[in-house]
């Protein structure tokens, strides 16, 4: 009997492609929903999740379940205790979306250097004032600060750097100076990320120690005519933090490719802000991404079931390959 490979979500040719090619059954689900995984779930052996949450109940529902894999470099909606409960293995498509970031990031960069939301609200009706009123500065020469140097930070840190001659200074404790680049300066002291920035971009999982660790006192140390871009996790960020620090002038304005609560709420006074930009999280929803996502996700179970060890196993449970 072939292994059955959960689906909730379809992903790209690619990766339906590769499983069938190599022998897998592919169980398209009838949704994402904890419902309607928990329904679908009882026989499968793998599972492939987009932007569903994978919770305990899922994880009870799921006796022949051997490996979920996580289509993007984050797993913060994975019930990891639960995972290790019953024995699964979760993977990440690691650097698989680090191009689409990496491009994302600098783009609001640039949206922010431009002022470009109040511009473009604005320009209809007074042309004049968009034009020439409104504030806007260059990327040349000025400081980029990255909280994390991961696949995506070392990209951001490399288009900013080198197409846009920016100073990079980085702070990420599991870190080497050995083997960078010399453009990245590499920092001990976290805070002089935020005092010495023009852009400070975050590139870190939500963990423990890492949720709301941007908050009152990160934004206190910025400068105020400096910006914050966010296109790693929503809950890395306090939000009603960031919200006073705008509404005082700490700090620029913000670009945000994801806020805490997803779906977006419509009433975040975050949304209305002239000097912020939101989206909702498509970082890494490029086809060129998804379908690397893809492939990587349906090459992680095929490594799993022949033997071998899957390239991004969570660190949390790499344990269980020992068992």
């Amino acid at each position: 009997m072939a292994i059955r490979v959960l689906l909730p979500q379809p992903i790209l040719p690619a990766g339906y492609e590769y499983l069938r090619e190599h022998g897998y059954e592919v169980v398209d689900g009838r949704g994402f929903t904890e419902d309607d995984i928990v329904a679908d779930i009882a026989d499968c052996d793998a599972i492939i999740v987009r932007t569903a949450k994978i919770t305990k109940r899922i994880f009870d529902a799921a006796p022949k379940l051997k490996i979920l894999a996580r289509h993007g470099a984050g797993y913060d909606g994975v019930d990891l205790a639960a995972a290790r409960e019953h024995g699964v293995l979760v993977c990440t498509a690691g650097g698989a979306n680090a191009i689409s970031v990496a491009e994302l990031t600098i783009f609001y960069m640039l949206y922010c250097s431009r002022n470009f939301k109040k511009v473009q609200k604005l320009y209809l009706e007074d042309y004049r004032q968009a034009k020439m009123g409104v504030p806007k500065t260059e990327l040349e020469g000025k400081t980029l600060g990255l909280v994390g140097l991961g696949n995506i930070g070392k990209l951001v840190a490399k288009k900013a750097a080198l197409g846009f001659d920016m100073t990079v200074l980085a702070y990420d404790p599991f870190a080497k100076k050995e083997g960078l680049p010399e453009y990245i300066q590499l920092l001990e002291d976290r805070d002089e990320i935020f005092k010495r920035s023009d852009y400070v971009s975050l590139h870190v999982p939500a963990t423990p120690e890492t949720i709301h660790s941007v908050s009152d006192r990160e934004f206190g140390l910025m400068k105020e005519t400096a910006y914050l871009i966010n296109a790693a996790r929503g809950s890395i960020v306090d939000e009603p933090a960031l919200v006073r620090a705008l509404q005082e002038g700490k700090i620029a304005g913000a670009g945000l490719d994801t806020l805490e609560k997803e779906p977006i709420d419509p009433t975040n006074p975050l949304v209305a802000m002239d000097n912020v930009l939101t989206a909702p999280h498509i970082g890494g929803a490029t086809k060129e991404a998804s379908s690397r996502s893809s492939v990587a996700c349906a090459q992680a179970i095929d490594d799993y079931f022949s033997g071998r060890t899957p390239n991004f196993v969570v660190p949390e449970l790499r344990d269980l390959l020992n068992k």
